[in-house]
């Protein structure tokens, strides 16, 4: 598997909800487990189902959790010498030329990308634009509604 690029901060996120998987939602559904059994017919016990299936999803998380941590390629923004270009991590500020309105990104990892935080992931098409650009710089974004252009107004790496 090959390096998974993680900021510090999203480093931790998954650090602690795996902690909390192991810790707090492993032993919960161990313990729902035995209650059901404990019921008798696991044949027709609704809640020996829903525990195993949850028990399924719990294992399988901590196991990509796991993965991820396990290859992560943790990058401190802050830390690069970027020569005040957009490079993984930084948050930048852009306006779109069009519409006048402006938006923040931090630039992060696919694992992450969340849009409702204003995180968005190297690879979309937005992050390839504006990598290795300066402050100043207008660039053209393909996007399904056509060619966006959006001029960068600040970068910070933090």
């Amino acid at each position: 598997m090959s390096a998974i690029p993680l900021t510090a901060q999203g480093a931790q996120r998954l650090q602690v909800e795996l902690h909390r998987l192991k810790t707090v939602e492993r032993p919960d559904v161990i313990n729902a487990i035995a209650e059901a059994r404990a019921q008798g017919d696991l044949s027709e016990n609704a809640e020996y189902d829903a525990a195993r299936e949850r028990q399924g999803f719990i294992e399988g998380r901590i196991a990509e959790l796991e993965g991820t941590l396990s290859n992560a390629q943790i990058i401190e923004p802050a830390a690069l010498e970027a020569d005040g270009r957009i490079v993984f991590g930084a948050t930048v500020e852009i306006e779109d030329l069009e519409s006048g309105n402006t938006v923040t990104y931090q630039i992060v990892g696919d694992v992450e990308a969340d849009i409702r935080a204003n995180k968005i992931s190297i690879s979309s098409p937005v992050a390839r634009a504006l990598i290795g650009k300066s402050e100043g710089d207008v660039v053209e974004v393909k996007a399904p509604a056509g060619i966006r252009e959006y001029e960068i107004l600040s970068i910070k790496y933090i």
